[in-house]
């Protein structure tokens, strides 16, 4: 049986909800939703994950297959566990606008909200915001280290699941991937589709010429042969025939691909082969093991790769899986709420970032009280509120305004604080007013 998102909730949320619930405690929480510190090499996020939250919270509720799968897996009471049928979120969402930069401990997200509501949330909260910044974050530095040339998300089948397949060509596009080999993916987000063929492609001909020849017959205006099945220069060679003799009948081969062996001396001699043959329009495109590392050695290089494909080294975020988010009590009936303990922190009250530009480029930020006036050296608020008494203010944003937004956002970032390997720290400073009590 399948269940709705809402299901998605940690036990404790439902059963620190049941107290909350027996005992009529329904104050005003603000929870704020943050990343402590950065993984490794990482000196930025990109925020994702904004929209899809907004979504869930206006459509939250529990219908009775929750209901009743609630009853059956839970120790909750019977009378609880009815009254979550008329549970609706009717809470304020102050949020940073989706594809902004924001940096460790800077809150993403911010609800307030009866206690219980902004309890119950937290888990689909986290996971959405979560896995799309971290994926988002990751594309951005592929993008930037490969210097223009495209890059194609490939990395649907090792991804931890198809959600995070999902997320992974979304955020993929948002950071700026030219497109995704997901075709839901696509459909659903409005991403460009592409796609190759597979090396069972190839396998399945009783030669290589063959399948090339078929594939480009049937596609002759969008054909990427894969080269590397036996021999890749041999491969070149068939592809610069089937090539030759498509552009014959006006027909042509967009690219080859290039998915395993030493990148830089196989496209070099693949170049070569192709412009010898006239084909210099014939493209590169790479595969296989990438991530922006290697993409950057080969860019670096001077490889003639037109284009990368990414998959699992991007859709699992391999150097860095995670991120330490958290949803923390900040604020409670207009009372600040901290926590002590050990290395794990957290700052009272709601907050605003306040952001500092000169000369269009990125200085500093400052948190201070969400009610606090704006400080004269920092005149850019990144928080907004989003969402009131449960409903979004405005119309999801269009895909493609968030993906222009991080590349603008990207390009106010001085290129300390983007290094792929040991990036500088962006300076962050909290007002007196957010100090923890000793």
């Amino acid at each position: 049986m399948s269940f709705r998102r809402e299901l998605n909730v940690d036990l404790y949320e439902l059963t620190m909800a049941q107290v909350y619930w027996r005992r009529g405690i329904d104050g005003c929480a603000t929870f704020s939703l943050f990343f402590r510190g950065y993984p490794k090499d990482r000196g930025y996020y990109i925020a994702c994950g904004i929209d899809p939250v907004l979504e869930f919270l206006e459509g939250f509720r529990f219908v009775q297959a929750e209901i009743d799968a609630i009853r059956a897996t839970t120790p909750l009471a019977d009378e609880f566990i009815d009254s979550l049928v008329a549970l609706r979120f009717r809470g304020e969402v102050r949020a940073v606008q989706e594809g902004s930069i924001v940096f460790a401990d800077e809150p993403v997200l911010e609800v307030t909200a009866d206690v219980m509501e902004a309890q119950i949330v937290e888990t689909i909260l986290l996971n959405t915001i979560t896995t799309a910044t971290l994926l988002a974050t990751k594309a951005s530095r592929i993008v930037s280290t490969a210097a223009g040339r495209p890059v194609v998300d490939f990395g649907s089948r090792r991804t931890h699941g198809e959600d995070a397949a999902m997320q992974a060509a979304r955020s993929g596009y948002i950071a700026g991937f030219a497109g995704t080999s997901n075709v839901k993916a696509a459909a659903r987000f409005g991403i460009p589709a592409v796609g190759t063929m597979a090396h069972s492609f190839v396998q399945t001909f009783d030669d290589e010429r063959a399948a090339f020849e078929a594939y480009v017959r049937e596609f002759p205006d969008a054909s990427t042969l894969l080269v590397d099945t036996y021999d890749t220069m041999a491969g070149v060679a068939n592809a610069v025939r089937v090539a030759r003799q498509a552009q014959a009948r006006g027909a042509s081969v967009g690219a080859i691909r290039l998915d395993s062996g030493d990148f830089a001396e196989l496209s070099r001699s693949a170049r070569a082969m192709l412009d010898a043959a006239g084909l210099h329009d014939v493209r590169i495109l790479a595969s296989g093991g990438l991530d922006e590392h290697s993409i950057a050695e080969l860019v670096s290089s001077g490889a003639p790769i037109d284009a990368f494909g990414v998959g699992t080294r991007y859709g699992t975020s391999a150097d860095a899986p995670f991120i330490d988010s958290v949803y923390k009590l900040v604020e409670l009936d207009s009372r600040p709420i901290v926590k002590l303990s050990s290395g794990k922190q957290t700052h009272p009250w709601s907050k605003q970032v306040y952001r500092r530009l000169r000369d269009g480029i990125m200085t500093g930020d400052l948190l201070t009280r969400s009610i606090s006036p704006m400080p004269k050296d920092y005149p850019h608020a990144m928080l907004r509120t989003v969402m009131k008494d449960g409903r979004r203010l405005k119309a999801p944003e269009p895909i493609d305004e968030v993906r222009d937004r991080v590349a603008s956002n990207l390009a106010t970032l001085p290129d300390r604080y983007r290094k792929i390997s040991n990036p500088y720290r962006y300076p962050v400073e909290y007002s007196p007013e957010l100090d923890i009590p000793n």
